[in-house]
């Protein structure tokens, strides 16, 4: 793909429809230097939607898909359809070569199904990961995996889970060693599962692998940026992440019920309304938007389903950065070192 990476999109996913996705598009090619675009969903609607945007139709071309992946649609019934729908069409672009990655916001579960019987996960990795970026009071983001796609995971998914998300921390945050820790009940060793201390065990001897393992780290200092990348199960990774996104909502909401209760707060909001702004901004899943499928064999982003056009950009970003740093040779380099360094028997484990 060279300096020049071609992101697949489906333009037909998500719940904003097919202008806000254009938009998107538009205002990543204006953002990230070089972008090229498969769009991927029915062409008339989409050669009427770039009369819109004439600077896009240079950088892209069209590919027919007859149909779309409700968002209800069970994945089974996804998977069925994957030739003749946005979404599997954009996925089989990356699978045959013609793209890069794939960006769709639509339904998260038949992305996922349709992704791992395409595209199949990478020698040396069981199961594939949900991860993505989100806020911190450190100097950058945080990665943290999984965030749904399993809900019960062993020491070797947790380990795996660790090297994938500490190369893509090396990628999207640009990081030589992240610090990585499992979420835990606990800092203490002797807290969490089998599976969670006996991963612990074996990346603490890890050392050669590009990553500084910092052991537990409970749910409330999720966010304090002590630590890069966050490895959990799939069932308490999407709780946590629905938690935060919740609370966010929450601190949004309480704030703006204060400074309307009474005339003194009006006042008080005009003058702190430079830190609020700043906050919203921080706050903006848009501004975060981009979960990436790790250990598949290419690379998929799940644009959240309600992104804006700032989301949308934001996600083919992430595909775009992925590309150009070959994030997948990164994450295969990283198993092939562990593996290297641990005997046979303890892999089974």
């Amino acid at each position: 793909m060279g300096t020049s990476p071609r992101i697949a999109v489906d333009a037909m996913g998500g719940d904003e429809g097919l202008a806000v996705m254009l938009a998107g598009v538009a205002r990543a090619r204006h953002q990230y230097e070089g972008m090229r675009f498969l769009l991927v969903g029915d062409e008339a609607q989409i050669k009427a939607g770039l009369e819109k945007h004439p600077n896009l139709s240079a950088a892209s071309e069209i590919v027919h898909a007859p149909e779309t992946v409700a968002g209800t649609e069970k994945p089974s019934q996804a998977i069925r359809r994957a030739k003749v729908t946005s979404m599997g069409l954009a996925i089989h672009a990356v699978k045959v070569g013609d793209a890069g990655a794939a960006v769709s916001s639509g339904n998260t579960g038949a992305l996922m199904a349709m992704a791992k019987v395409a595209l199949r996960t990478m020698p040396g990795i069981d199961r594939p990961a949900l991860a993505a970026l989100l806020p911190s009071l450190g100097e950058n983001d945080f990665v943290m995996l999984d965030l749904g796609a399993n809900t019960e995971c062993d020491t070797q998914n947790l380990i795996q889970f660790a090297v994938m998300g500490a190369a893509y921390a090396r990628t999207a945050l640009e990081l030589n060693r992240p610090r990585v820790a499992l979420l835990n009940i606990g800092t203490e060793d002797l807290k969490g599962t089998d599976e969670i201390r006996d991963a612990a065990t074996m990346l603490r001897e890890a050392t050669y692998l590009p990553m500084d393992f910092r052991g537990f780290i409970e749910g409330d200092r999720l966010s304090r940026g002590e630590v890069d990348v966050i490895v959990c199960d799939g069932f308490s990774g999407n709780i946590a992440l629905k938690t935060a996104e919740g609370t966010a909502r929450f601190v949004g909401d309480l704030l703006k019920r204060a400074f309307t209760s009474s005339l003194r707060s009006k006042i008080g909001f005009l003058i702190s309304r430079p830190a609020t702004e700043l906050l919203k901004h921080h706050l903006d899943p848009n501004n975060h938007n981009g979960a990436v499928f790790l250990g598949l064999n290419g690379l998929v982003v799940k644009s959240h389903g309600s992104a804006n056009e700032i989301g949308v950009a934001n996600a083919i970003g992430v595909a775009a950065k992925m590309v150009r740093d070959d994030l997948t040779r990164r994450i295969t380099d990283d198993l092939a070192n562990f593996k290297a360094h641990v005997a046979p028997e303890a892999l089974k484990a």
